[in-house]
């Protein structure tokens, strides 16, 4: 019988998603040797759930299978059953998302793995109900199938192994061809546009997803082209996405995706690394259009992220839930009644009219807040503040979404970026303030004896060696903050990480960066991939900034790595550039000219931070701008604080001009502004 009070061994692990299923009837093991020595021992398959916290269809499959005892029986008796939350390993996600993709033409979350127990996969799927529905086997009916097949026909269970774990490894192979930057960028540029949507933005019907790595290139693309097209598919889709249901007008911050075309219904679940790059796409095109919408998203973007998830000693949680009481965006979603109530009933149907909130409802019979039909959208978005307050103190009385509440160290790069691009964009120190505070949180509570980086901090553990995503998106976090605070010491870190990623993860074969670095554990094989998925790759992501590194720091060697990892992968760019958006933008800075501005001042003077905000509100995306605080204590940059008053040196093709001092460096740095816009 199903006892709840009888746990399996997932009982002793920190990740939340796999603690969630530590009182399923299922014997569930954490991925490890003892899970594998006993598939071989009894000579058994092994059955892998990959899935995370705050996945719905993963709550769904527990509740209809994983927490059913005829399921529990079947699989317990034919099978090893091992639970991995793909967060804390992407790495083994990587491998079996692979294999299902090749299989079925389709992955997704849960993901379902039938494998031999040396981890060689035979059957895939995603979700599996129990019985069979929408044409779908069920899990029931499956569990006896596989069985009956592993009993009766061993070899070619094996054979078929063999072959899709080759497939799997030969997939990560790299190609070289020679590039022609233009071309690249110019025929990513026209997918994107051939897959726009004109009326409602973005980039596919429905499902439709934020894709910031498409908006990051376009933007470059602009500002190196002039093509207004660009910016405006950026602009529309920006702003679509604020009227939209995906945005929380309560609360602030975004979910996952939209599961219309129109950006009405979101998938309710609300991840970090979403919301740092939507919150960069905002400042970003805030920079070009300065639009006071903009700026709102992301302050009360950052305000959800200070309140709602953020751990009391710096670093971010995760990602919140869809669900709320096993009902998917129960939380988020109003009646018009409840409005009334809470802003009384003359501001009240002022408020529905605007947000599209009526007595029949626009989702299920309640409503999600949204300005998708308000032609006065930007003045509600701005200037209903106090009343979207209101509201959200009654929200925050209803049973809250779950919370996954460990802290991922490539997820806290990209949040620490965020923080640092819109401090300086914004002049907002408190921003800068709040990335400093996570960063020395990573930096203190992640890297063992200043020598490893790992991936995952829970109840004062961490674990798992750190992957590329985790180094490459920390060394970007280091060179914002390196240039939101002028202090050298983060220009130092970044170094390091860059440094590292050389190390530990690259193919001296191939060229290019492995997932794993050359001190992890040996899995199935090591993937290797330069597109982008929900996060830009990290390969792209270590390309695009070790060469601002070398740019920064006149490293030649250090950037020579960046430009070796676009040629390792330019087979694919060549192929299908929209698929490598990050990259292309890698591959414009590699060919962009070599222009570098160093602003040396001390940090109270008052040119010096005129001049410094001037910098930090140009969008030129390939300008190396190195910002020195000569006032800091730390070591380093002595040069430049023999120099009593702030100074700005504008250096082209590796030679400096003279010296610029204090009464022409604003004209100079206006004249940037002119070549931006």
């Amino acid at each position: 019988m199903y006892s709840k009070e009888k746990p399996n061994k997932l009982i002793n692990e920190k990740s939340p998603y796999l603690l969630q299923h530590a009182h399923n009837p299922i014997n569930w093991h954490p991925w490890g040797t003892e899970a594998f020595d006993k598939a071989f021992r009894e000579n058994k398959p092994i059955f892998l759930s990959i899935g995370y916290s705050t996945c719905h269809w993963c709550h769904v499959m527990e509740r209809e299978s994983f927490e059913d005892s005829e399921v529990a029986e079947i699989f317990n008796k034919y099978f090893v059953c091992m639970k991995v939350d793909r967060e804390e390993r992407p790495d083994i996600d990587s491998i079996y998302m692979k294999a299902c993709q090749l299989m079925t033409g389709r992955g997704g979350w849960p993901l379902s793995i039938f494998m031999t127990p040396d981890q060689k996969p035979f059957y895939t799927a995603t979700y599996i109900p129990k019985h069979r529905r929408y044409g779908m086997l069920g899990i029931v009916d499956l569990g006896h199938r596989i069985h009956q097949l592993w009993k009766d026909d061993p070899d070619s269970v094996m054979d078929f192994a063999k072959g899709l774990t080759d497939s799997i490894s030969q997939s990560k192979e790299t190609e070289k061809v020679s590039l022609k930057e233009s071309k690249i960028a110019k025929r990513c540029f026209e997918s994107l546009v051939a897959s726009y949507d004109e009326k409602h933005g973005g980039f596919s019907k429905s499902p439709k997803f934020p894709t910031p790595q498409n908006l990051m290139f376009l933007m470059r693309y602009y500002a190196i082209n002039k093509e207004n097209l660009a910016l405006e598919m950026v602009e529309k889709t920006l702003d679509a996405m604020l009227k939209g249901g995906i945005y929380d007008h309560m609360g602030g911050g975004f979910s996952r995706y939209s599961t219309d075309h129109k950006w009405l219904v979101p998938h309710f679940e609300k991840m970090l690394y979403d919301n740092a790059l939507l919150a960069i796409c905002y400042a970003e095109c805030h920079q070009i259009k300065a639009k006071k919408v903009y700026e709102t998203a992301v302050f009360e973007l950052m305000d959800y992220i200070k309140r709602e998830m953020t751990y009391k000693k710096g670093g971010f949680f995760s990602a919140e839930d869809a669900d709320s009481e096993g009902v998917e965006g129960k939380y988020y979603v109003w009646s018009q009644e409840e409005i009334i109530h809470i802003l009384g009933e003359e501001i009240g149907l002022e408020f529905c009219k605007a947000y599209d909130i009526t007595e029949k409802g626009n989702f299920e019979g309640k409503n999600i807040p949204n300005l998708i039909e308000n032609s006065r959208w930007e003045a509600a978005f701005n200037n209903n503040k106090e009343d979207r307050k209101k509201l959200l103190q009654y929200r925050d009385k209803r049973i809250h979404p779950h919370k996954d509440d460990k802290i991922l160290t490539g997820w806290n790069g990209l949040m620490i970026t965020a923080f640092a691009i819109c401090g300086k964009v914004f002049n907002r120190e408190d921003f800068i303030e709040t990335g400093k505070a996570a960063f020395e949180f990573i930096e203190t509570n992640l890297i063992e004896k200043n020598e490893r980086l790992y991936a995952r901090f829970r109840q004062g553990e961490r674990r798992y060696r750190g992957y590329l995503d985790d180094y490459s998106f920390m060394l970007w976090a280091a060179l914002e903050l390196h240039e939101s605070t002028g202090n050298k010491k983060y220009l130092d870190r970044a170094h390091w990480y860059g440094s590292e990623l050389i190390r530990l993860f690259w193919d001296n074969e191939n060229g290019g960066l492995f997932f794993n670095g050359n001190d992890s554990e040996k899995l199935l094989t090591n993937p290797k991939e330069a597109y982008d998925n929900a996060l830009p790759s990290g390969n792209s992501m270590a390309a695009y900034n070790l060469i601002r590194l070398g740019r920064l720091t006149d490293d030649e060697i250090i950037g020579k790595y960046g430009e070796k990892i676009i040629e390792s992968f330019s087979k694919g760019l060549d192929d299908i550039p929209q698929a490598y958006a990050f990259m292309v933008n890698a591959l414009m800075m590699k060919e962009s000219p070599y222009i570098k501005t160093v602003l040396a001042g001390k940090g109270k003077d008052e040119v010096f931070i005129e001049s410094r905000a001037k910098l930090s509100r140009l969008f030129m995306p390939f300008l190396t701008k190195l910002i020195i605080d000569t006032s800091l204590k730390e070591k380093g940059y002595e040069e430049y604080k023999k120099n009593e008053e702030t100074i700005l040196y504008i250096c082209k093709n590796f030679s400096c001009e003279p010296i610029i001092k204090e009464k022409d460096i604003l004209e100079e740095i206006d004249k940037f502004n002119r070549i931006s816009n």
